[in-house]
């Protein structure tokens, strides 16, 4: 195998060329973006955009495109794309307000807001939520790494051979719940645990938080949107977490839409 004789001049006129580049670099911004900063970006606009680009690549095979000219003349339409990613980007980034967050807060308006949930109800909603996505195994069993395992994941003091019954399981589960609802609320606004975090909405922050961390809920777009009286945003929000390894898995898509309909109840 070897490079053709312009290569150079392919690389750097050619529009394919150009589509691929661009393509490579909205597939690595999100994760610079959230390594950086922790912030989660809409992965539908960045699918929007490399459809977008693979278009723009097709076309760009059977388009003139002045590789023979003297003059170097880079693609036009790199540069609208360009103005594009940085609009999106500005709106994702910029606290640029929606139409939710300008109007006034609809829960407040329709009175079903409640304050902060007493644990027992809370946890009556969370235990069976989040047991059913952990998975429940009574006998504790070696996980891929070794670590000796039971219950929904719990590891604390566990010796392989440890058996338990549900009601121990779901009294693990609970405890744990609650340190990741208590551990979230730092990140959220007074005004924002009072009026706009009922018992279904904060189930389903607190199970993002459970199975991606505190750190990466707390940060995110979904977060802060909510603190900005931005509920339906909010709940949109947390689709977005639908990746494990880069990947978009079937199983976290389920997750995230049954907490994105939790997040929703009450909102018209």
């Amino acid at each position: 195998m070897k490079l053709i004789a312009n290569w150079k001049t392919v690389a750097l006129r050619a529009h394919s060329m150009w589509a691929f580049y661009a393509s490579l670099f909205c597939l690595l911004l999100p994760e610079i973006i959230f390594f950086l900063w922790r912030i989660d970006t809409n992965p539908r606009i960045w699918w929007m955009i490399g459809v977008a680009l693979l278009i723009y690549g097709i076309l760009g095979r059977i388009w003139d495109q002045g590789i023979d000219r003297t003059k170097m003349q880079s693609p036009w339409i790199i540069g609208v794309l360009a103005l594009g990613l940085v609009a999106v980007l500005a709106f994702e980034h910029g606290g640029t307000l929606s139409k939710a967050s300008l109007e006034p807060d609809q829960e407040q308006t329709h009175s079903i807001s409640s304050a902060q949930s007493s644990d027992a109800a809370f946890l009556e909603v969370a235990v069976p939520f989040v047991g059913r996505w952990e998975g429940l195994r009574l006998n504790a069993y070696l996980d891929i790494v070794g670590v000796p395992t039971v219950c929904y994941g719990e590891t604390k003091g566990v010796q392989f051979g440890d058996s338990y019954t549900k009601a121990e399981c779901d009294a693990m589960l609970a405890r744990e719940i609650l340190s990741y609802r208590d551990r979230l609320r730092s990140a959220f606004a007074r005004d924002t645990i009072v009026n706009r975090l009922p018992i279904p909405r904060d189930v389903a922050f607190t199970s993002l938080a459970y199975n991606v961390g505190v750190s990466g809920t707390a940060n995110s777009t979904a977060v802060r949107r909510l603190n900005e009286a931005n509920v339906t945003g909010a709940c949109t929000a947390l689709g977005w977490w639908n990746k494990a390894g880069g990947r978009v898995v079937r199983g976290l898509i389920n997750r995230r839409s049954e907490e994105t309909t939790l997040c929703m109840q009450g909102v018209t």
